[in-house]
Order: C-alpha cells, then structure tokens, then sequence
C-alpha cells in the first residue's frame, strides 16, 4: 500500500492539473451525478471496489462508506452481492478485508 500512496505523490505532484481535473470529475459524479443518495453512493463503490479486487480502494471506500453513516451489515451486504456477478473469492477477499479494517 505504501508503493501506492507513494505513486499518488509522484503524480500530484508531476502532474498536477491532470490529477486535479481527475479529482474534480470523480467530486462531480460523485456528488452531482444523479439522485443517489450519499450512503448509497459509497456501498456502490464498495461493490465495485471489491468486484475490482482494488484493496486500496476497497478500503478507502469501507471507511468512507462508514463515516457516511453505512453501517456493518450495510456494508456486508453490498459485498456478498457481488459473488453471483464476479465470483465467490472476490466476495470473500472483500469480507476478509471488511473484517480486517474493522478488527475481527
């Protein structure tokens, strides 16, 4: 994660207006998008996180989905759901990282 962290710097910091147009387009769509409202938006990119196998995202998405008021089981669920879509170890890689972040 740390290599990660490490190439986000190196892009804000070489390529900063590209990086900041990426950020103010991911703020609009996000925000501006459609009616979703905010704890939904972030139990979809839950789900897509861990259907990507993106652990870095997926991680970044659980913690926001929780200060947005998602609850556990919210979360839980949006990850058992994609097992039918992208497979069983996905969803369990999700879980197994939902558990970590969470400490159990």
């Amino acid at each position: 994660m740390k290599e990660i962290k490490e190439n986000l710097q190196y892009i804000m910091e070489k390529h900063g207006d590209i990086y900041a147009a990426y950020e103010q387009y991911g703020r609009l769509v996000h925000t501006d998008g459609g009616p979703l409202d905010e704890k939904t938006r972030w139990l979809i990119k839950v789900a897509i996180s861990s259907a990507s196998e993106y652990q870095f995202a997926l991680r970044t998405h659980i913690n926001k989905a929780l200060a947005a008021g998602c609850t556990r089981e919210e979360i839980e669920h949006a990850i058992l759901m994609i097992a039918p879509t992208t497979g069983f170890p996905r969803m369990m890689e999700g879980i197994m990282i939902l558990r970590e972040l969470l400490g159990d």
